[in-house]
């Protein structure tokens, strides 16, 4: 008997129209589409809007269902999906798939990529004799270049974006029209024949086509001469990185006298003859993001002393255009001599934004440079390096910006469209709206003309990217900040004051999606932030939620001469700190040494009259003052310059030998006096300076430990967060880390934008977006 068979039954025939939102344009994601559906047998349609990218497939229900599930897990490198929304739609029976033109919607919900190293496949070309785009200095795809820096408005298209000048030739026209190739649709595709040119100027004439212009700009660098590059977002400042002369005459015109210069490399194997480089410090040269890492300096390194004067580390890069790459390589026929390694730093004068536009460039950097290496793609958004630290492996950011912006930081609930103007120093502004805030790149200090108008500038731009109208602008509550100004001026209505340390620490909580009505134990340290008092704070340790905050305890009061002027003269944080703690001013002590007889009668006269000393409260200005009173540095020609090498000095003892000092708390207050007396019983019993700097980071971790754990105990509150400048020593927040655990604390620290002032615009808007749901802001002491 034969059993009969049932005719299979047809699968189903659907068709979806998904959208999927994210960084999904200039990332190759419509190709990556195509491709896919054409090898799933699916017919429909991709194209770019405002809002994303829009995805009709159809098909059996089956091969649909495997066409979303790989949407996500073999997505394009450099896209980041943020969400996918399929919805069924009545089935078309079209034929084949098709990639169509873009179109312009009301909301934005896509993202500009940031821009990105150039890849592989491209420097294969580069240097490869037989292609047609060998040593073009502009090549690109799909999966590098620029982004972020030539986009004029979204959707992400060439006629947006500032290669519209640039018509493609056939060649051209047939890469960036077909779906099979890497180059389709990559908007800044161009070859020697329709793209952008390079030329060199220099005092003994010009020279103009790639391989020429290079050339010369070796033989110029090589001579000791200081060349502006015009790069990816903006000018650099390069010169040779061994010559003495050349770096010394470099800070000379630039008015930089001590920071560190960052340097760049042709190679990995070149930066490990200059740094220790472990394998997560390799791994973050070498990414598509190429930061300038911070490294430990190699004893010998052929360097000048100038590039980084009383400092073991070494900000070190690696060459991410095209350009760069042929720096680093011999012109074929030319004898110019070829860079080991090149200082590469910002084209701009000490605390002015980089140069971007030509002409400025000109009238800002015509005193500086000697030479010009120049070409004729137009920059639009200015975009400096980046700098990354690693803490045990992770990142921590220094400067966020080439390679990170404008990537968005995801809110952990919905704010309305608000504008955050964020501190006064190292300054990015925070764009947000829904679940998304968009930080700024770095700006730079606000205390010039030119920054000011950069950041209004930038503002507008962001505005204008996005199509985000904001209704709200949130600010710094230091009535002296520009930043405040500003927002008064331009605000629709009242401006949302945030208090700065409230700020740092709720930036924390946005990064690790702290939601709405939970609270941590937040140390905000740093240098100078405006307090509720009226005093200056930054030694703080809050009970923070996005609601508000209360003051659970600070460093004591220490009167400040001169208020934010000390800051330049670590050794007037001492002297201070010695007052307040009773040490009398003994001429052994390096900070009374170094200051003169007249001055110290000056400052002995304000002590005691108290005239213009502003009480602060300040673990910044702390760690200025052990710095000075242990001979390390007593005036600071940049920023936290005198904590820094203390923690250098530290660093090399932490293994072997520290002494052990303790801060003494009563109630709300922290007294360090206990710490400065200790260490000057040290210093008289011959202790060597590293054991004692050691100590004093020992005892900074200490006391965030044990004031945690007090403050656990009372609320039960078991997370803490990390934030503020001081905790961009890395050596302190290893220490402070290892203290919570071992008291069983969860530990919060910054990965996605700084410790430093560069991170307040994204507390400012998560305090201001809670705040327009009716909030009222509880701000206390206790």
């Amino acid at each position: 008997m034969t059993t009969a068979t049932a005719p299979p039954v047809p699968e189903a025939w659907v068709r979806h129209r998904i959208r999927v939102a994210g960084v999904v344009q200039g990332v190759g994601f419509r190709p990556f589409v195509h491709r896919l559906a054409t090898q799933l047998g699916l017919s429909g349609h991709v194209g770019n809007d405002t809002e994303g990218v829009v995805v009709e497939v159809e098909g059996g229900a089956s091969s649909v269902a495997v066409f979303e599930a790989r949407l996500v897990a073999d997505a394009p490198p450099l896209a980041r999906i943020f969400s996918i929304d399929g919805t069924p739609v009545e089935a078309r029976h079209d034929h084949g798939f098709r990639i169509v033109e873009s179109r312009a919607t009301g909301a934005v919900g896509t993202f500009v990529s940031p821009d990105v190293a150039v890849c592989d496949d491209c420097l294969a070309e580069l240097f490869d004799p037989t292609d047609r785009r060998s040593r073009y200095p502009f090549i690109n795809c799909t999966n590098c270049g620029p982004r972020f820096t030539i986009t004029l408005r979204l959707p992400y298209d060439r006629p947006n974006t500032t290669m519209r000048h640039f018509a493609l030739c056939n060649a051209c026209r047939v890469e960036y029209d077909d779906p099979a190739d890497r180059r389709f649709h990559a908007q800044p595709l161009a070859c020697a024949d329709c793209g952008p040119r390079l030329w060199f100027e220099g005092p003994e004439g010009g020279a103009n086509g790639s391989d020429a212009a290079i050339a010369a700009a070796q033989r110029a660098l090589a001579g000791g001469a200081v060349v502006a590059i015009k790069g990816l977002g903006g000018y650099h400042l390069a010169c040779d990185a061994a010559s003495r002369d050349a770096v010394a005459t470099l800070r000379q015109r630039k008015a930089r006298p001590d920071k560190p210069l960052a340097v760049m490399v042709g190679d990995l194997a070149t930066a490990r003859t200059l740094a220790h480089i472990d394998r997560s410090e390799a791994a973050l040269l070498g990414g598509p993001e190429r930061p300038i890492v911070l490294l430990s300096r190699r004893g010998g390194a052929p360097l000048a002393p100038g590039v980084a004067p009383h400092n073991p580390h070494i900000g070190l890069l690696l060459p991410y255009t095209p350009l760069h790459h042929l720096l680093f390589r011999r012109v074929p026929g030319s004898e110019a001599t070829v860079p080991s390694a090149l200082v590469m730093t910002s084209g701009n004068l000490s605390d002015e934004p980089i140069c971007y536009d030509d002409e400025d460039a000109r009238t800002r950097l015509g005193r500086i440079a000697d030479a010009w290496l120049v070409h004729d793609r137009p920059i639009h958004v200015p975009c400096d390096d980046s700098v990354l630290r690693l803490d045990g492996g992770v990142e921590l950011p220094i400067r966020r910006a080439r390679g990170y912006a404008p990537l968005p930081v995801r809110m952990p609930f919905e704010v309305g469209p608000t504008l955050a103007t964020g501190g006064e120093i190292k300054n990015t502004f925070c764009l947000a709206s829904g679940r998304h805030a968009w930080v700024s790149q770095h700006m730079g200090d606000m205390g010039t003309l030119e920054t000011l108008a950069a950041f209004e500038r930038s503002t507008q731009q962001f505005a204008d990217m996005y199509q985000v109208d904001p209704q709200q602008v949130a600010a710094d509550a230091h009535p002296g900040y520009h930043t405040r100004d500003w927002a008064e001026e331009h605000a629709p209505g009242a401006v949302d004051l945030v208090h700065h340390h409230h700020a740092h620490i709720a930036a924390v909580m946005v990064e690790h999606a702290v939601p709405p009505g939970e609270r941590v134990i937040g140390c905000a340290f740093d240098g100078t932030g405006y307090g509720t008092d009226g005093a200056i704070w930054g030694g703080e340790v809050l009970i923070a939620g996005y609601d508000g905050f209360e003051r659970s305890a600070h460093l004591r009061y220490v009167p400040l001469p001169g208020g934010d002027a000390a800051i330049r003269k670590p050794s007037r944080a001492a002297l201070a700190h010695l007052w307040a703690a009773g040490i009398e001013w003994a001429p052994d002590l390096p900070p009374v040494h170094h200051t003169t007889a007249e001055e110290l009668t000056v400052l002995r006269r304000q002590f005691e009259r108290n005239v213009q000393c502003v009480p602060t409260s300040s673990m910044g200005r702390l760690f200025d003052a052990v710095s000075s009173l242990l001979g390390i540095r007593h005036t600071a020609s940049y920023e936290a310059q005198a904590a820094m090498e203390l923690e250098h000095v530290a660093e090399g003892e932490m293994a072997d030998r520290f002494r052990s000092y303790r801060f003494a708390a009563s109630g709300d207050e922290i007294d360090a006096a206990p710490v400065l007396r200790a260490i000057v019983d040290d210093m008289r019993r011959g202790c060597a300076t590293g054991p004692m700097a050691a100590g004093f980071h020992m005892a900074v971790a200490e006391l965030i430990a044990d004031t945690a754990d007090r403050l656990r105990d009372a609320t039960g509150i078991e997370r803490v967060a990390l934030s503020g400048g001081v905790f961009q020593n890395v050596l302190l927040l290893h220490l402070a880390r290892a203290a919570l655990a071992a008291r069983d604390l969860r530990v919060l620290t910054h990965r996605l934008v700084p410790p430093n002032d560069a991170g307040l615009a994204l507390g400012q808007v998560a305090i201001a977006g809670w705040r327009r749901d009716g909030g009222t802001p509880r701000i206390g002491a206790r």
